[in-house]
Order: C-alpha cells, then sequence, then structure tokens
C-alpha cells in the first residue's frame, strides 16, 4: 500500500468550476449557437451581441410586475384612438450609461438603444405598449421614452376608466404638456387623477365631444389652479357648470374658457397672465353680466396683451367697463357677436388703447365713421382687422381702411355688404306666426316690395402688404378690382352677385382663391385671371420682325439669354389653385 509523504498538507479536492455559458471565441450564448469562428472566420473580428442582457437573479420578479399591459387590454379599455406623444430625450443632458447599451432588431442585428429611443418616440402609446412587448431590450427603451416625454394628446373613449388613465399618466413622470380628447363625461375624479399623476404639469386643454358634459365646478376648477405652482395654460371646453370662476395663480399666463353660461361672478387674480378668452353660449338667456366681470381685469391681471370675448350679452356698457379697466399693454382685442355694441363703444376703445394689432369687432352694429375713428388712431400699428358679420358699414369704408392702413395684411368683412333681397329673406324667415295672423305681415310685405331695388356696390382695394382678404357671403358686391402683389389667400365664397366682366386680380403672389357657391361664368373668369398670368408669364421669349416686314418671329435662346434675376423671378412663380365646389 502506497502511502503519501507526510511533509505534503491535507487539503480538499477543489471543487468543479461550471463552465461559462457564452462562447469562448465570439461571446454569444452557446445554447442552439454554431460559431462562424469554427468556419475560418477571424476569431478576432467583433460580430454583433445579442439583444438579451444577462439577467440578476431577482430581475424577474420586478420584470413581471412592472411589464406594460399587452395591446389587447388597451383596445379592450379603448383609451387611446388617434394619439400623437411627443418625447425629448434626455432633457437635462446627462449622459446615462444605458446610452451605451444595444438593443436587438431582428436576428444577430442590434440597434444603439438610444436609436432605438429616437424611433420609438415618433410612435403612439398604443403603439408603445405593442413595442414593449416584443422583449426586455425593447420594454427598456420603452420606459425611457415614457419618462422623457414631453407632450401627450390622448382620447379618451367612453369604455376608459379613470384607474387605467391614471396608469397611463403615472409613467410619464416628467409630462409638461396634456391634451385631453373627452368621449365621456369629465368629472372631479379625472381632475383629481390628472392632478396627482403630473405634478410637473405646465399646459393643460380639455377638448369635449358632442353629447358629453364638464361637470367640473368653479371651485374645482380654482382648486387645481392654484396647486399646480407650474401651470402655465389652461383651456378648458364645456364649462357650462362652473357657475363662477375663481381662479388665483402667479404661474398661469394664457387662459382659455368655452361655453359659459349664466356666470355669476369672475375673479381672476393672475398678475401674470397674457392672454384670456371667454365664449360663452349662443343663448340669449344669458343671465351674466359683463359690465361687471371686465371692470376689475385691470386690478388683478395688469399684464393683459390679448383679450377675446364672444357672447351675445356684449353691449357699449361692457366695452366702456373694458376702457376704465386701463389695460396699458393690450394689443388684440376681439369682442365679438355683440350686436348692441355701436360706434360710441369704438370711440371709447380707440381712446384708451392706442397701440393695438388686431382688432375684431365682427357681429357689432359699427359703421363706416367707426371705421374712420379706427384709422385716425391706429395707422401705424394695425395688421389684422375683422369686421365680419357687420351689416351697416360699407365698401367705401373697407376702401378707407384698405388706404389709411398701411401695415395692414388681414380683413375680413365677410356676410357685411350684403343684397337688400338676402336681408328681406332672412327678416322673413324670423317673422312670427302670430304676426301673420295680425296683419303685420302683408304691412311688411308692402314695404319689402318698394324696397326690392338692387343697390350694389363696387371695392377697389390697393394694397403693398395685405396678404389675406375674406369677402365670404359678401351678396352686395358686384364689382371687385385688386392691385395687392403680396396677396396670397382670396376668400370669395358665396358672392353670387359678382360679375365676371367687373373682376380684376392683379396679385401676382396669389395661391389660394377660394370660390364656393360662386356661379360657374364667375370660377372661370377667376381661372383664365390667374391662370393666364402665369402661363404669359412663362413666355418670356420677345418677337421681331423679319427684315422684309413680313412677319414677326421669336427670338431664340442663343440671340437674348435671360438674367439670372429673371430665371429667379420666374421660378417663384407658383400655381394658384381655385377652390370651389
Amino acid at each position: 500500500m502506497l502511502r503519501r509523504p507526510s511533509n505534503a498538507p491535507d487539503r480538499a479536492a477543489p471543487p468543479k468550476k461550471r463552465g461559462s455559458y457564452n462562447c469562448r471565441r465570439c461571446g454569444l450564448p452557446k445554447k442552439g449557437h454554431v460559431c462562424p469562428s469554427a468556419d475560418g472566420w477571424p476569431a478576432h473580428v467583433p460580430l454583433p451581441r445579442s439583444g438579451h442582457r444577462l439577467r440578476r437573479a431577482l430581475s424577474f420578479d420586478d420584470d413581471r410586475h412592472s411589464s406594460p399591459l399587452p395591446a389587447s387590454a388597451m383596445e379592450d379599455d379603448g383609451l387611446i384612438g388617434t394619439t400623437a406623444l411627443v418625447a425629448v430625450e434626455n432633457p437635462d443632458g446627462v449622459v446615462e450609461e444605458e446610452e451605451e447599451d444595444e438593443v436587438g432588431c431582428g436576428g444577430e442585428r442590434t440597434l444603439p438603444a438610444s436609436c432605438m429611443v429616437e424611433v420609438l418616440r415618433r410612435l403612439s402609446p398604443t403603439e408603445l405598449m405593442r413595442a414593449a412587448a416584443v422583449c426586455r431590450g425593447w420594454r427598456e427603451c420603452v420606459r425611457r421614452v415614457w419618462r422623457c416625454a414631453e407632450e401627450l394628446r390622448l382620447r379618451v373613449s367612453p369604455r376608459s376608466q379613470v384607474a387605467f388613465v391614471g396608469s397611463v399618466l403615472h409613467k410619464c413622470a416628467g409630462l409638461a404638456r396634456l391634451t385631453l380628447r373627452m368621449e365621456s363625461d369629465f368629472d372631479a375624479t379625472m381632475l383629481a387623477c390628472v392632478a396627482f399623476s403630473l405634478p410637473n404639469l405646465e399646459a393643460f386643454e380639455l377638448n369635449m365631444a358632442e353629447n358629453t358634459v364638464n361637470r367640473i365646478t368653479g371651485d374645482e376648477l380654482g382648486n387645481f389652479a392654484a396647486k399646480k405652482r407650474c401651470l402655465s395654460t389652461l383651456k378648458f371646453e364645456g364649462c357650462t357648470n362652473i357657475g363662477f370662476v375663481n381662479i388665483s395663480s402667479s404661474s398661469l399666463l394664457m387662459l382659455w374658457l368655452s361655453d359659459l353660461y349664466c356666470i355669476s361672478k369672475m375673479v381672476l387674480k393672475c398678475p401674470n397672465l397674457r392672454e384670456l378668452s371667454l365664449d360663452f353660449t349662443r343663448q340669449v338667456n344669458d343671465s351674466t353680466d359683463l359690465a361687471t366681470m371686465l371692470e376689475s381685469l385691470g386690478c388683478t391681471c395688469p399684464c393683459l396683451r390679448n383679450i377675446h370675448i364672444a357672447s351675445l350679452q356684449l353691449c357699449n356698457e361692457a366695452v366702456l367697463s373694458l376702457a376704465s379697466a386701463n389695460i396699458r399693454d393690450l394689443r388684440m382685442l376681439s369682442l365679438v357677436l355683440g350686436s348692441r355694441i355701436t360706434d360710441a363703444a369704438v370711440t371709447a376703445i380707440v381712446s384708451c388703447y392706442t397701440s393695438l394689432e388686431l382688432l375684431d369687432l365682427s357681429g357689432s352694429s359699427i359703421t363706416d365713421t367707426g371705421i374712420r375713428m379706427i384709422c385716425n388712431v391706429f395707422p401705424e400699428t394695425l395688421s389684422r382687422l375683422l369686421l365680419a358679420l357687420c351689416p351697416n358699414i360699407t365698401s367705401s369704408g373697407i376702401q378707407f381702411a384698405a388706404a389709411q392702413l398701411p401695415l395692414l395684411q388681414l380683413i375680413d368683412c365677410g356676410m357685411s355688404i350684403r343684397d337688400t333681397d338676402s336681408q328681406y329673406e332672412s327678416s322673413k324667415q324670423n317673422i312670427s306666426p302670430i304676426k301673420r295672423r295680425t296683419g303685420e305681415y302683408n304691412k311688411w310685405q308692402r314695404l319689402s316690395t318698394t324696397k326690392s331695388s338692387h343697390v350694389y356696390q363696387k371695392l377697389i382695394i390697393k394694397h403693398g402688404n395685405l396678404r389675406k382678404l375674406s369677402l365670404w357671403g359678401c351678396s352686395g358686391l358686384d364689382a371687385l378690382y385688386l392691385n395687392c402683389p403680396e396677396l396670397n389667400d382670396l376668400n370669395l365664397n358665396s358672392c353670387t352677385n359678382l360679375h365676371p366682366e367687373e373682376l380684376l386680380l392683379q396679385c401676382e403672389k396669389l395661391k389660394n382663391v377660394h370660390a364656393s357657391g360662386c356661379h360657374d361664368m364667375l370660377i372661370g373668369a377667376v381661372r383664365n385671371q390667374v391662370l393666364n398670368e402665369f402661363s404669359t408669364a412663362e413666355n418670356h421669349l420677345p418677337c421681331k420682325r423679319l427684315a422684309d416686314g413680313s412677319k414677326r418671329i421669336q427670338v431664340p435662346h442663343f440671340v437674348q439669354q435671360l438674367s439670372d434675376d429673371k430665371k429667379q423671378k420666374r421660378k417663384l412663380l407658383t400655381q394658384c389653385i381655385v377652390h370651389h365646389d
């Protein structure tokens, strides 16, 4: 029997080492793997890595609980339809270690994680959910897209639940702008979900579909605006149930509220507010006191620059209250649908606000005298003038505005220059059956026959900066002469009495002409004038008589070459499009 020497120490046998799961030559997993180095490939050439990284021991449970819902679950809930998600990768400029990883994109092909994130951020949330179910590498990239998202637009269907909407918003911790298109009722629970899930929200827009109700009250809206310290833009539709408005916010810059009805009180304590839009319902029994409401805007919102108010209750008293507010930085003023606004209100406006760039008095009862006052005060600032649905203005007032306002770029006087017959037709439809039985209808009919003589007007505009002119519904025009080299959009919809022989368009940069509702001869005249100008411009070769004077011929190209300036001008000529039925 052989014995070991006594001086050899007793050592335990070393444990058997487990071999590596990756190939020794190329580094890819061994399972189901055929190494290309064995076929004569050089072993030192780096091959694409697999998209499946080595998993740690406790990572399986985390992946199971935090994996997003499959696409089928989202389709059942019906949360997202036509949506858009805008993300900005790495907003703080910090380089993360994840950007060095590579993600598999089919077979052995890989793509850097930063490039994959850039591709995935262009998908909708529904497609992002589907992409997250591909593999772990894609799921990590989808998480990065959700975390870095800045803007999200969602269409919430009637089948959606508040919890599911909250789970989607919870993924976007850094979301700054949110737009919700509600196809179901919007209540305080949904508003609280938005407030809790998005602490850094800066802009919130709520759009309501038809047959949906916004159940938010004035207290709930005020609490939401007060708690969001970063909120700068707030746009709400369907504010019928608000009752009163009490908003206090030092960060709010833009406030839009539409579908307002019977507002008992409005208190806006927003010292940095720049734009205010109040759109009321088209109901005659609205009891909102606009005069008292607008009087305090100068003290509570001294930085206002843009004001838009649309209400049937607008009158001279409300405009006088707004003028007394003394908002010094006001640049855009829009008072729409105020049929009781007259030239007296225009006098108050021009006396208090002398730096307006936009003035919209559509639906008012001002006359040409009011237009002359506007032109005398704003010749150096006003660039947009909107006077649609103003039945008391004439073509001479519009011509005076075009001649006295050199910076004017937009004029809208649709449905203002109307035919007397069309006005009588509209008033005939408003006669009640009681008046028809009492004999007043016969009296009106006799009066209409005496005033049925056609009185048409001519409009002549020559302007160097005018870019858009809207004459939709001006059935009282029978002649139109335009010499506007910068004009690119002309609206002649429903100009039924405009004669083709009395139409002259000298507009070199005209791109769009809207002629829906016009007769065929007028549309043909527009096409001939616009298209012939461009076709004649292309025929640039001059004509020259022969030596015997017998006939004219065109000078060939090699005789007279065009200059570079003329070539550039020809390239700038664009084809005009005539839009009609």
